[in-house]
C-alpha cells in the first residue's frame, strides 16, 4: 500500500473497539512459568511481522519465563494453543470480519478468540505495534527510555477478554528527543515512525523524507544558479539577492527548474513518498509584480507558494503517483490563501512558532493560529503540524508548556491533522523532564484521548519510584509560578523571573525530599539528581538576584553556598550525561565556559572601563556598528549619556537582532588572543522587574552561538549606562555581537546601545 493510501485510510479509521464475535473468557497464556502456547506467524510474513513475533517471545520470556515457540502458519500443529502474530491465513480465518487488506500501515488489532489470542495489523507496523500494545496494555511492560525499562515478573500470566481495534488519527508521529533518534527499536517500541528516527525494515520503516524543510536552495542552489538567472530568487528592495530569502515562485523557467530536479531526487529514492519543497529558513519572499499581485489576491502569502507546489505536485503525480509533495505554511506563508487549495498530492505543514505555549493552540490567547489551522482543515487534503514543545534560547532550564500537550494534540486530530512533529530538546540529554516528555508526548501521538494527567502520574511512579510525589509536585509548582505571570510563553523564552525566591525555596526543598526518599537506589538517585540540573541552572544564572531577594524576604537562601563550585559540579554533571547543547545554536562547551564567566567576578563599572590602559582596550562605537533589516528597527539618535553624545537606539516592539558588529579579518588581526567583549547599554522602562533585552555573540561561518545572555530590567534600566559582559573569547572573523529588544513594549519603551568595548585579557 502506497503512502498516499495510508494517508488517506488514516481520516477514515479510529477504531477502539468492535463488536465481539462470541462471547469470550480470559485465557491463561502461562503457569507457574510454562506455557501450552507458540506463537504462529504466516508463512508470507513480512520482515516487521516476524521482528514482531520474536519481541513477544522474547518480552514474554522475560515476563513469565515461558518458552514461546515461534513458527509459521505450516509448521502449527493442530490443536496447539495459538497467539497468531499478523494477518496470517489462521487469523482471517479467526476474525472474518475484519477486512484485512483495507487496514491502515499502522492500524492494529488486539483481541482474543475461545482460547487463541490475535495481534496483528496492516502492513508494514501494525502487527509490531499491535504486540507492543499488548505487552504494555495487558502484560505491563513499559520502555522508559531505550536503556531503562520496567518488565513485570508475572510467572503466571492471564489475559482478559480483548476486542481492541485501533488506527492512530496521526500517520506520522515524531517526538523530536534524542532517545528515538538514536536508538530507532525504542522509537519503534513508543510507536513513533517519523523522519528522524531511522527505522529498518525489520521494525517496519519510518515515514521518511527526500530533503526536510527548508529545500529551496537545497533544489535550486544560489551558487550554482544565481549568476545566470538571479530572476530565479527574490527581488527585495528592487534588488534580486539570496541573502535570507527566497524564490520567485511565479517564474516560468524556475519552474521547470524546480521541477526536473523534484522528479530526478524522487527517482533516486522513489520508496520515501515524501518530497519537500518549501521555503527556507526566513523572510523576505519575492517582492516581484508577479508574486505580490498573487499573494495580494490571495490574501497571503502562501498564494505564490501553493500555486508554485501544486504546480510541481501535478508533475510528480504523473510519474510517481504516490508520492507526495510536502510544503511548509510557516511565519510569513501562516495564512491559507484565499481561493488556492493544495492539490490532493500535497502535504501542507502548518508551524505554530510565534504561539504561547503556556496555553492551548484553540485558546484565545492563540487565536490567529487557531483561525489558521482551521482555514487549512478547510482546504487541505493532507495536515500536517510542525509543534515546538521546546525552547530553543535554554535547554536547561524549566520550561511550563506541559499544561497544553494534550489539548494540543486533541485540538490538532479534531482539525483533521494527519501528521504531527513534536519538536522536542534534540541537542541535549539534561533538558526539563526530556524522558517525561518524550514518553507522555508519544502516547499522546498515538492515541490524543489519553488522560495526560494519568500518563505523567505512571511515568513518575515506574521512573522515580519513592520521590515520584515530589516529582509530581515540582513540576506542577513550575506550571502554577508561570501562570502566576501575565505574559506569553515562547519556543525562545529566557524569563526565568517567573520563579520567585519562595517558588526556588520550595523547589529546592522538594528535590531535597526526593533525594531522600530514594538514598541508597544508585539508578533512582541518579535520575533525580539528573531532573534538578535546570533548577541547578536557575540558581546559577539568576545568582545575585535570589540572594538579595531571600535576604528582603528575610528566609533562608536555598541557593548554592559556594556558586563556583556549584557552577563546576553543574557543568561536570552535563558533560557527564551527554549535554551536547545549551541552545539550539550553541554547543554546551562554549556555554560552559560562559558560565564559568560569569563568576569571574564582577563587570567594571563605566568609569572602571574607562580608565583601563588603551593598550589592553578596544573601543567600538556607532559608526563600527551594522543595522541590518528594516530602519525602525533601530537607529542613531542623540543621547547626552552616551560617551560621544550618540547611541543605537532600539525600540523594544521587536526581538530582531537589529545591533550587531561584525568581527572583521581587520578586527581580528587587532585582537589577538583572549578579549573581554563588554556592552554598554541601557533601557528606557516603565517595569521594574523582568527581562530587558538579550545579547549575545554569533559564529556566522561555523553557525552557532558563541555566547547568549538576557540582562533584567532593575539593573539596566534609566539614563545611565551599564556594562554587560559577553565573556572572554578567542575573537575570529565571522563573528559577530549582537543586541535585541524582547517585544515587550508595554514594559520597556527602548534600549541603547552606546559602545563595546574588547579589553585584553592577561
Amino acid at each position: 500500500m502506497s503512502i498516499f493510501s495510508h494517508l488517506c485510510i488514516a481520516v477514515l479509521f479510529s477504531i477502539a473497539a468492535v463488536a465481539a464475535m462470541s462471547p469470550a473468557s480470559a485465557i491463561t497464556l502461562a503457569k507457574d512459568g510454562e506455557t501450552e502456547y507458540v506463537i504462529v506467524i504466516a508463512a508470507d510474513a513480512i520482515p516487521a511481522e516476524k521482528t514482531a513475533a520474536r519481541e513477544l517471545a522474547g518480552t514474554l520470556k522475560q515476563v513469565t519465563g515461558a518458552e514461546f515457540a515461534v513458527v509459521s502458519e505450516r509448521q502449527a500443529a493442530p490443536g496447539t494453543r495459538q497467539i497468531l502474530v499478523g494477518p496470517s491465513n489462521r487469523a482471517r480465518s479467526v476474525a472474518p470480519d475484519v477486512n484485512w487488506g483495507s487496514l491502515a500501515a499502522d492500524e492494529t488489532v488486539v483481541r482474543t478468540a475461545g482460547n487463541t489470542l490475535i495481534l496483528a495489523g496492516g502492513r508494514p507496523r501494525g502487527t509490531l505495534y499491535a504486540v507492543y500494545t499488548f505487552l504494555e496494555d495487558t502484560a505491563g511492560c513499559r520502555w522508559w527510555t531505550p536503556t531503562e525499562s520496567t518488565i513485570p515478573n508475572k510467572p503466571t500470566l492471564s489475559v482478559p477478554p480483548l476486542n481492541i481495534r485501533h488506527a492512530p488519527k496521526f500517520v506520522s508521529r515524531e517526538a523530536f528527543y534524542r532517545f528515538p533518534i538514536e536508538d530507532p527499536i525504542f522509537a519503534s517500541r513508543l510507536k513513533l515512525n517519523g523522519h528522524f528516527s531511522p527505522i529498518t525494515e525489520e521494525y517496519g520503516g519510518h515515514m521518511g523524507f527526500i530533503g526536510f524543510v527548508h529545500t529551496f536552495y537545497a533544489w535550486v542552489p544560489p551558487d550554482k544558479h544565481f549568476a545566470a538567472h538571479p530572476e530565479w530568487f527574490s527581488l527585495i528592495n528592487g534588488k534580486r539577492t539570496t541573502q535570507h530569502a527566497q524564490l520567485c515562485l511565479t517564474n516560468p523557467e524556475l519552474l521547470k527548474e524546480m521541477t526536473r530536479v523534484v522528479l530526478e531526487k524522487i527517482g533516486e529514492n522513489p520508496s520515501l513518498g515524501l518530497i519537500s519543497v518549501s521555503q527556507n529558513d526566513c523572510h523576505n519572499p519575492c517582492q516581484c509584480d508577479k508574486c505580490r499581485a498573487l499573494a495580494e489576491a490571495e490574501g497571503s502569502e502562501a498564494g505564490p507558494l501553493i500555486a508554485f507546489v501544486n504546480a510541481v505536485a501535478e508533475e510528480v503525480e504523473k510519474k510517481y503517483p504516490n508520492v507526495l509533495v510536502e510544503t511548509l505554511a510557516y511565519q510569513y506563508t501562516r495564512k491559507p490563501p484565499k481561493t488556492l487549495k493544495p492539490r490532493k498530492n500535497v502535504v501542507v505543514r502548518l508551524c505554530s512558532i510565534e504561539c504561547d505555549f503556556s496555553q492551548p493552540l484553540n485558546s484565545d490567547a492563540n487565536a490567529t493560529f487557531r483561525d489558521d489551522i482551521l482555514g487549512w482543515k478547510a482546504i487541505a487534503p493532507n495536515l500536517f503540524i510542525w509543534n515546538y514543545v521546546t525552547d530553543f534560547a535554554a535547554y536547561i532550564q524549566p520550561h511550563p508548556n506541559m499544561a497544553a500537550l494534550a489539548p494540543d494534540l486533541r485540538f490538532f486530530a479534531d482539525s483533521n491533522v494527519i501528521g504531527v512533529f513534536e519538536q522536542g530538546d534534540c541537542f541535549t540529554t539534561v533538558g526539563d523532564f526530556v524522558r517525561l516528555r518524550n514518553w507522555v508526548i508519544a502516547h499522546l501521538l498515538w492515541d490524543p484521548s489519553r488522560d495526560q494527567n494519568a500518563l505523567v502520574r505512571e511515568f513518575a511512579a515506574g521512573y522515580y519510584g519513592p520521590a515520584a510525589k515530589q516529582m509530581l509536585s515540582y513540576l506542577r509548582l513550575v506550571e502554577n509560578a508561570w501562570m502566576r505571570k501575565p505574559g506569553r510563553l515562547s519556543c525562545y523564552n529566557t524569563d526565568l523571573t517567573f520563579l520567585t525566591i519562595h517558588d526556588m525555596t520550595e523547589a529546592a526543598r522538594l528535590f531535597d525530599e526526593a533525594a531522600r526518599a530514594v538514598k541508597g537506589q544508585p539508578a533512582l538517585e541518579e535520575r533525580i539528581r539528573r531532573e534538578r540540573l535546570p533548577l541547578d541552572h536557575v540558581w546559577l544564572l539568576r545568582y545575585e538576584d535570589l540572594k538579595h531577594a531571600a535576604k528582603d524576604s528575610g528566609i533562608a537562601f536555598a541557593g548554592p553556598s559556594d556558586p563556583r563550585a556549584a557552577c563546576e559540579e553543574f557543568i561536570a554533571l552535563c558533560e557527564k550525561w551527554d549535554a551536547r547543547h545549551a541552545t539550539e545554536g550553541l554547543p554546551f562547551a562554549p556555554y560552559a565556559a560562559q558560565l564559568r564567566g560569569r563568576f569571574r567576578g564582577p563587570a567594571p563599572s563605566v568609569e572602571e572601563l574607562s580608565a583601563l590602559p588603551k593598550a589592553d582596550v578596544i573601543e567600538l562605537q556607532q559608526d563600527a556598528f551594522h543595522l541590518p533589516g528594516q530602519a525602525d528597527w533601530a537607529g542613531i539618535v542623540d543621547d547626552p549619556g552616551a560617551s560621544d553624545g550618540k547611541a543605537a537606539r532600539m525600540p523594544a516592539n521587536h526581538a530582531q537582532w537589529a545591533v550587531q558588529l561584525a568581527i572583521t579579518e581587520e578586527l581580528a588581526k587587532a585582537a589577538r588572543g583572549e578579549w573581554a567583549i563588554y556592552l554598554v547599554v541601557r533601557c528606557d522602562a516603565t517595569a521594574g522587574d523582568g527581562n530587558a533585552f538579550d545579547f549575545g555573540v554569533f559564529n556566522d561561518k561555523a553557525k552557532t552561538e558563541v555566547i547568549r545572555g538576557t540582562a533584567a530590567i532593575g539593573r539596566m534600566r534609566g539614563p545611565e549606562y551599564k556594562v554587560l559582559d559577553a565573556g572572554a573569547h578567542k575573537l575570529r572573523a565571522g563573528m559577530y555581537v549582537w543586541v535585541a529588544p524582547r517585544a515587550n513594549a508595554s514594559e520597556v519603551q527602548a534600549v541603547y546601545v552606546d559602545r563595546i568595548v574588547l579589553v585584553r585579557q592577561k
